[in-house]
């Protein structure tokens, strides 16, 4: 009962038995339920009778009460004749109907359906018909293999390949050009078919898995992303579709950051994203992988408001509902995990409705493909999603057959004509199927240039645990029709990693007033001071201190003032493109208001020193040349090295902006968002370099200042009568300047203190020096009444009494030292003449003594005096010393000589 009988073949005709070797059939008594022969004749003879019969339960094969036998083509009925004037065309097909994707179950029916309108339509292949001949490839690339040399190697001649699933369709479109047959498959995916060079006569219905990476780059570039990370299951389908993503975000300018890879345990690759702060991650998995990532998700809480999950959506609707041993998060965990997620999935039917090509819409398509399946449930029937693709491929095959005929006759060619060897056809079907364009009922149906259909992609949100639709996108047109209702946790969708606010840390106001306030109260002093120099510069005692350098010291020190406001000025209240107008500010007052101010006053320590400490001799010659001229040359000198080296550095390397950053810093409260603190700075290419030689050469001015300061701090001089105050003066800019400079070129990121100290250095030592320049001036005019007015009456003589007076003393001065000299030299011959005296005064005595002894009474000798009258007596042109004789030891004579003759030369 559960198998037939063997029937034999007829005479002159043959029965085809599907799957049976030669050997076994001849032993073969018995064939199984369901099992299909068929008949074929020899020549150009035909079956008349049932084509195909089947094994039924019940043991008997189908229609046996008619005979099926081979006649002659001419015994025909002329209504059969009419019939089958019409040429067949036939479509070598492998539908699985088992295996990896029994997509053959639904995809099949839909195919002979569309055969069965093509066939009928008289404006499409009018003259030809199409047959499907079809086998069973069990998705399974070793039996398709054994089909496919079926198919080529038996009768008739087929002039389209139909394969099935992705493994299937990539060795028969590889095989297929060697026999010039076009290859159009229905259910492929594979991103690996879309390439012209391994399959250069492949086409297929199905869209590539790659199709989804335009609407997930449109989807990134509608919510503003540019920074995304992806995890795939490494699965070659997967990792295809990954670098498609990644060349086709690379040019949108969108970067991955992050690419993990798992084979069966995701968990490491979850917590790496983690790791690496992702919030847009791309997952391509199939769904059993999808629970374990989800899982691992729930636990690194790698979902919420900050991440967005971007999935394929063509898994079941409660996938994550499924209970999985290989898992251990319960179903709420996962509900909670998955929630928000996009999901992008292609369209297989068309959303519109629309007839055709085939004059059917989607919906009476679908009506129609259950009433064939014969009630079968959807869901458990393989293939019923890609149905209408299989559908619409038969369609865009008639319809490509169609486009040909014409061309074809142009060139001499038919349809029927086509053998394996025949180039000529294949190109033109080639180019026919190239431009296919029509409404299918999976919507729009065109190739791209690798043969890969172009199709809708529908966008997906997974909403309180159901999808909701919210878009589609069409990759052909670039036209994405969005529904807006997508929801978000936060305000809208987060950002792609966390957010850095730039902020520009500015200079506290208050301190900037307040220096501001004392630099001007300075800038005040200086006026008060310069105009009061001016005004007395007549006065004797101002000449003497040389007013004209002190002018210049106080417009120095409000340059130097000035400088306050520019060091204070940063983004807060000039705009970036005036600020390096500010640095100019900033370095040209600061450089020379230093220059002018202290460049004076060295000067004149320089001078005092170099004219009052040389050594005797030379100082007469040097006496009389201290003149104005030179003075003024010499802080011209400081003033010239200042500003040419100034405008070196400005013309070689302007100061320009730059910009520090600091460590970002989280604000209060639970934002996504850090703080990017920045600090404007005037700065140099080179400009420690630069800092080096202008801090080098003004530190050796302070310290040669400082030097000749402390030597000339005895020394008392008319021409330059305040060299003391200045000498103070310069030892305050020293120290304060030798310990700001260092300090703020440390403290330079921080704005306050840096500023702090540079500005009150400044002011500092501004009010020193004008302070100890000009307040002791001011108070010895006012108390002494050294008034202008007063002096008038010496200044009508004429400003030469003055300097005779001072010639005078000088010439007086002069005499006197020289008198002393002489009188030196005197006193040490008289001294000498003294001893020479008493010498013969003792000679005198021996002789005496001797004669006395000889001639016993002879007359006493005189008293002593002057025995040598003319060696006493003083040298020519000088008169007697009219001092009474002393002893020669006895000081108070010789120093009353000394008066009594230094009186006399006053005379």
């Amino acid at each position: 009962g559960s198998s037939c009988a063997i029937i034999r073949p007829p005479r002159d005709g043959g029965i085809r038995y599907r799957g049976l070797t030669q050997e076994q059939i001849r032993s073969v008594q018995v064939l199984p339920v369901d099992y299909e022969i068929e008949y074929i004749c020899r020549g150009n003879r035909v079956i008349v009778g049932p084509k195909v019969r089947k094994c039924l339960p019940n043991g008997t094969w189908t229609d046996l009460s008619q005979r099926s036998r081979c006649c002659e083509f001419n015994h025909m009925h002329p209504a059969d004749s009419q019939l089958n004037s019409k040429k067949k065309l036939y479509i070598g097909a492998l539908f699985p109907m088992s295996g990896g994707w029994p997509g053959g179950q639904a995809c099949l029916p839909a195919a002979q359906m569309a055969l069965k309108l093509v066939n009928k339509r008289t404006d499409i292949l009018p003259d030809y018909e199409l047959e499907l001949i079809h086998y069973d490839s069990m998705c399974d690339p070793g039996e398709a293999t054994k089909l496919l040399y079926d198919l080529l190697y038996t009768e008739p001649i087929k002039i389209v390949l139909m394969p099935g699933c992705s493994s299937v369709s990539t060795l028969v479109a590889e095989a297929a050009r060697m026999w010039n047959l076009i290859v159009l498959s229905y259910g492929s995916s594979s991103p690996a078919l879309s390439n012209r060079q391994r399959f250069p006569t492949f086409f297929r219905t199905h869209p590539s898995a790659t199709l989804h990476n335009p609407t997930r780059v449109q989807l990134f570039q509608k919510w503003k992303w540019t920074k995304i990370a992806t995890i795939q299951q490494t699965t070659e389908v997967f990792t295809s579709t990954l670098d498609d993503l990644e060349e086709r975000v690379k040019e949108a300018g969108i970067e991955i950051s992050v690419r993990q890879s798992f084979l069966t345990d995701p968990a490491v690759a979850v917590k790496n994203l983690k790791r690496q702060d992702a919030r847009i991650i791309v997952g391509l998995f199939y769904e059993t992988e999808a629970r374990k990532v989800f899982c691992e998700v729930y636990k690194e809480k790698l979902y919420g408001k900050k991440y967005v999950w971007f999935l394929i959506g063509w898994y079941a609707d409660n996938w994550f509902k499924i209970k999985d041993p290989s898992i251990n998060c319960t179903v709420e965990q996962m509900t909670e995990a998955v929630e928000g997620h996009v999901t992008t999935e292609i369209v297989m039917l068309n959303p519109e409705t629309v007839r055709g090509a085939s004059n059917l819409t989607s919906q009476e398509f679908l009506a129609q493909l259950m009433s064939k399946l014969g009630g079968k449930n959807p869901e458990e029937t393989g293939g019923f999603q890609e149905a209408p693709l299989a559908y619409d491929a038969v369609w865009a095959l008639a319809l490509a057959l169609n486009k040909t005929v014409g061309p074809l006759k142009a060139k001499g060619h038919r349809l029927e004509d086509f053998n394996y060897n025949n180039r000529d056809i294949t190109a033109e079907i080639y180019r026919a199927m190239n431009t296919s364009s029509f409404e299918g009922v999976s919507g729009h149906v065109v190739f791209d240039a690798q043969g890969s259909r172009m199709a809708w992609t529908l966008i997906e949100q997974l909403q309180g645990g159901s999808y909701k639709k919210i878009g589609y996108y069409d990759s052909t047109k670039g036209n994405l029709s969005w529904y807006g209702n997508d929801k978000w946790i936060g305000s809208g969708p987060p950002a792609d990693q966390t957010v850095v606010i730039e902020e520009f840390r500015y200079l506290s106001q208050k301190l900037f007033v307040s220096v501001s306030v004392f630099a001007g109260l300075g800038i005040l002093l200086g006026i008060i001071c310069l105009t009061f120099n001016i005004y007395n510069s007549n006065v004797r005692y101002i000449q003497n201190s040389q007013p004209y350098l002190n002018n210049m010291t106080a417009v120095g020190c409000m340059m130097a003032l000035a400088a306050v406001f520019p060091l204070g000025i940063d983004g807060l209240h000039v705009h970036r493109r005036q600020f390096p107008v500010v640095c100019q500010f900033r370095l040209w007052l600061l450089g020379l208001g230093f220059s002018l101010a202290y460049g004076s006053m060295f000067t004149k320590i320089w001078w005092v020193h170099t004219v009052f400490t040389k050594k005797d001799e030379k100082k007469d010659k040097r006496k009389q040349h201290l003149e104005p001229w030179k003075l003024y040359a010499t802080v011209g000198v400081l003033l010239g090295i200042d500003i040419l080296s100034l405008m070196i550095w400005q013309i070689v390397d302007p100061l320009h902006i730059t910009v520090e950053k600091f460590t970002r810093e989280a604000p209060k409260g639970d934002l996504d968002v850090l703080i990017q603190p920045l600090l404007e700075h005037c700065s140099s290419e080179k400009m420690n370099t630069w800092l080096g030689v202008v801090y080098g050469y003004k530190g050796l001015l302070l310290l040669l200042g400082i030097f000749l300061a402390y030597e000339t701090k005895s020394i008392s001089t008319e021409k330059i009568n305040d060299h003391r105050a200045v000498g103070m003066a310069i030892y305050n800019v020293a120290v304060l300047c030798m310990i700001t400079a260092p300090v703020t070129m440390i403290l330079s990121s921080q704005q306050d203190a840096s500023f702090a100290f540079a500005s009150l250095a400044i002011v500092f030592s501004v009010y020193i020096t004008l302070v100890v320049l000009f307040v002791p001036k001011m108070r010895r005019l006012i108390t002494r009444g050294e008034w202008q007015s007063d002096a008038q009456e010496t200044m009508k003589t004429g400003s030469s009494t003055n300097n005779n007076d001072e010639e005078k003393s000088r010439q007086l001065e002069r005499e006197n030292k020289e008198l002393q000299k002489i009188i030196q030299e005197k006193e040490e011959r008289v001294s000498e003449l003294r001893n020479q005296l008493s010498e013969r005064q003792a000679l005198r005595s021996r002789r005496r003594a001797s004669t006395v002894t000889s001639q016993n009474h002879s007359p006493p000798p005189l008293a002593i005096p002057q025995s040598d009258p003319r060696s006493l007596a003083p040298p020519p042109g000088y008169p007697a010393p009219t001092c009474d004789p002393h002893p020669p030891d006895s000081k108070i004579s010789r120093n009353n000589c000394h008066t009594s003759r230094l009186q006399l030369l006053y005379k």
